[in-house]
């Protein structure tokens, strides 16, 4: 009975979804994935300015590294998305956001 309670609690703190699960032209692979990317920048981009507001002393490096992050994968899918476009195949994307909790 112990180990069915430890089972329940790990369940209770750890949430997974399924964002993206599908087959995908490129150009479609692309639409989804750059604009998920984009929605990830704008949301530091707006965070980090709105701390700024609150304190034009406030220090946002870890925000501009975390946003350079961000579009380097960007850059990084467009150039593989771009390579699989000539040859005519589609892609798998397989996106699972796991949720904990943080004690």
């Amino acid at each position: 009975m112990m180990e069915t309670n430890n089972l329940e609690k790990a369940a209770a703190t750890t949430q997974k979804l399924q964002l993206i699960n599908g087959e995908f032209t490129p150009s479609e692979a692309s639409e989804v994935l750059l604009a998920l990317i984009d929605e990830k920048i704008n949301f530091h981009k707006i965070k980090r300015l709105q701390l700024w507001e609150g304190d034009h002393k406030y220090e946002t490096s870890h925000m501009d590294s975390r946003i350079a992050e961000l579009k380097e994968e960007k850059r990084i899918a467009s150039e593989f998305i771009s390579s699989i476009k000539a040859s005519g195949k589609n892609l798998k994307i397989n996106g699972i956001v796991e949720i904990s909790i943080i004690d």
